[in-house]
C-alpha cells in the first residue's frame, strides 16, 4: 500500500507571523510554508516571493497594510517555482524582477511545474481558479542590479545556482538584512528536485560572506540575530552535503535509486526527520542528487507523472 502521495494529506492551516527585522525589512512565514519578503522603502513596497495564487497573496498584503499604505511597486521572484510565483497578480506590481536564469527556467518548463507541484501540495493553492496564467518578469538581469526604494538601497544578486540555477537574494546593505529564498531553510527541509549540489555550498558561502544580521529563509521562521543566520547557513549546507554525498555513494557503488533513497532516508531520518516536509522532500532531493551523481547537470522537467511515477517506485 502505497502512502498519500507527497503532501497531499496535509490540509491543515499554518500560524502566520509578520516580523519586523529592521527598519525597512520584514517577514511574512507561516510554520514551514513558502516565505515572503517585504521591504518598505520611502515611496513605495517591494514584496519577495508572491505565494501561490493570488488568493493566498491576499493574506500577505493585509499583512503589509497593517504597516504602510504606500503602494506595492516591485515583486522580485527569488526562482522559479510555481509555489513561490504564480500569486503575482494579486499585488499589482509595476515590475516583476528575475534573474535571466529564472526566464529561462520559466520558458524551459514553466506549465509542467505548475501542474507537479499543484498536484503535490493543493493545500498551498487555494483558490487555484484565481491564477491567471505563468508569472512573467518584466526586468530580468544577470548578475546583480541595484533598486532604489526611496532612498533604501536593495541589493539584488544572482548568487549562483543551489536550490535552482536561477537563485537570487535581495540585500539591504545598510540595514545588513538578507532575503534568501529557499537557499536557506530553516528548520524545514531543502527542496532539492531542481537543484545543484555541487554549487549549493559555495553558492551559500557567498551568502555567509555578506555577514547578515538578520535573515527571512525561504521556509522557517525569519532569523533576527547573527548567530540565528549562521544556524540557518549551516544547517541547510549540512543537510544537502550529507544527503549528496550518501546518495553519490550509492550511486558510484551501482547501486539503483531505491537502495540509495533507503539509505538516504536510514541516515539523514535521525537528524533531520523532525523537520517540516521531510517525507514530503526527500524522494525528489534523493532522485536530483541521483542524477548529478550520475552526470546529469541539468535537472530533469518534473512533470506530474513523473513525479507520480517516482513516488510509487520509492515509496
Amino acid at each position: 500500500m502505497v502512502k498519500a502521495f507527497a503532501s497531499q494529506a496535509d490540509l491543515e492551516d499554518k500560524k502566520i507571523t509578520f516580523s519586523r527585522l529592521s527598519e525597512h525589512a520584514y517577514g511574512f512565514t507561516a510554520e514551514g510554508d513558502p516565505n515572503t519578503g517585504v521591504i518598505v522603502g520611502d515611496d513605495c513596497v517591494m514584496v519577495l516571493d508572491a505565494q501561490a495564487t493570488p488568493a493566498m497573496a491576499q493574506q500577505v498584503i493585509e499583512h503589509i497594510r497593517t504597516v504602510t499604505d504606500k503602494p506595492i511597486k516591485y515583486v522580485l521572484l527569488s526562482h522559479y517555482h510555481a509555489v513561490r510565483v504564480l500569486g503575482a497578480s494579486a499585488y499589482g506590481a509595476e515590475h516583476i524582477i528575475a534573474s535571466e536564469a529564472t526566464r529561462e527556467l520559466i520558458v524551459e518548463r514553466g506549465m509542467q511545474d505548475w501542474k507537479s507541484e499543484f498536484q503535490r501540495f493543493p493545500r498551498l493553492f487555494r483558490n487555484a481558479e484565481s491564477i491567471p496564467g505563468l508569472t512573467w518578469p518584466t526586468i530580468t538581469f544577470n548578475d546583480r542590479m541595484t533598486i532604489w526604494l526611496g532612498k533604501v538601497q536593495v541589493d539584488i544578486i544572482h548568487a549562483g545556482r543551489g536550490h535552482t540555477k536561477g537563485d537570487t537574494i535581495a540585500w539591504l546593505p545598510d540595514e545588513r538584512v538578507l532575503f534568501s529564498g529557499d537557499l536557506v531553510e530553516f528548520g524545514a527541509t531543502p527542496y532539492a528536485g531542481d537543484a545543484y549540489f555541487e554549487d549549493w555550498p559555495q553558492t551559500l558561502q557567498r551568502l555567509r560572506d555578506l555577514k547578515a544580521e538578520a535573515l527571512v529563509p525561504g521556509r522557517g521562521d525569519a532569523l533576527m540575530t547573527p548567530e540565528a543566520v549562521e544556524e540557518g547557513l549551516a544547517g541547510t549546507q549540512a543537510f544537502i552535503t550529507e544527503l549528496y554525498a550518501e546518495v553519490k555513494k550509492r550511486a558510484q557503488a551501482g547501486g539503483d535509486l531505491k537502495t540509495a533513497y533507503d539509505a538516504a532516508m536510514a541516515k539523514l531520518g535521525p537528524r533531520y526527520g523532525n523537520w517540516v516536509i521531510f517525507e514530503h522532500c526527500m524522494p525528489f532531493d534523493v532522485s536530483r542528487a541521483y542524477d548529478e551523481a550520475k552526470g546529469i547537470e541539468h535537472p530533469r522537467i518534473w512533470t506530474a507523472e513523473r513525479d507520480i511515477e517516482m513516488w510509487k517506485s520509492l515509496e
